[in-house]
């Protein structure tokens, strides 16, 4: 493992994500409480609507590692990332999602690579969204690399191990899905080592997923035009 005892923050989005949340927040206390010095996790509920609150409070009192930040409305997928990434307290964000389609245990993989990285991200060796999901991230990732470059091979995978430091200095503003294009732009901008390890993806049994929602996927794209446009202004001031 390439650190010793590390100290992590864990990050979990969650949207309407009762039938999930319970199974992914005990999987992943466990799995790191046998794997740190100190954690945390932190849900951030993004204003559901279904029993979601109500779960998490009742899953505090039995894992008190667990801290919960509460969206009165639903902001979107990147303003619960961001909200995680501000209440983090340890030396690493090991960001997550709440659908039990990742196994926390694959962290073993990233931890392995990150004394040699600044981010270490999946790559999902076999996605197992709906076609229509997988379509809609081909569209947009190749959009992505014709105005961006290569940024990683699966960009939006959403199993990440990442410095606190080098997030406390970059300024994340998306608050759709284009958050994670966003972070890797602006840290490949500070030079930041990233690296890419393989990690299982399961099929979701819980719960909607709103990836392939037409508002998110037009959302995105609107997201990508004007980061796109706001990243072509500075490059003109600073020349």
């Amino acid at each position: 493992m390439g650190s010793l005892s590390p100290q992590i923050s864990a990050v979990m989005p969650a949207f309407n994500e009762e039938g999930n949340l319970e199974r992914c927040v005990v999987r992943l206390a466990h799995t790191l409480h046998a794997r740190t010095s100190a954690y945390e996790i932190i849900v951030v509920d993004d204003g559901s609507q279904d029993g979601t609150a109500v779960l998490l409070e009742r899953l505090r009192g039995t894992y008190p590692a667990l801290r919960i930040v509460h969206h009165q409305v639903n902001r979107g997928y990147g303003a619960a990332i961001r909200s995680g990434f501000k209440a983090a307290r340890y030396t690493w964000v090991f960001m997550m999602d709440s659908d039990n389609q990742f196994d926390p245990a694959d962290i073993d993989r990233l931890l392995a690579r990150s004394e040699q990285a600044d981010i270490v991200t999946g790559y999902r060796r076999r996605r197992r969204d709906p076609l229509a999901r997988r379509l809609n991230a081909w569209a947009f990732f190749t959009l992505v690399s014709l105005l961006f470059g290569r940024l990683a091979r699966d960009v939006n995978c959403a199993f990440k191990l990442i410095r606190r430091d080098l997030l406390m200095n970059v300024e994340l503003t998306c608050d759709g899905a284009l958050i994670n294009t966003e972070l890797f732009v602006l840290a490949r901008r500070r030079g930041a080592r990233i690296i890419e390890v393989p990690v299982e993806h399961y099929p979701r049994t819980e719960g909607r997923q709103t990836g392939a929602n037409p508002k998110v996927v037009i959302r995105a794209f609107k997201e990508l035009l004007a980061f796109r446009a706001a990243r072509e202004k500075e490059l003109k001031k600073a020349a």
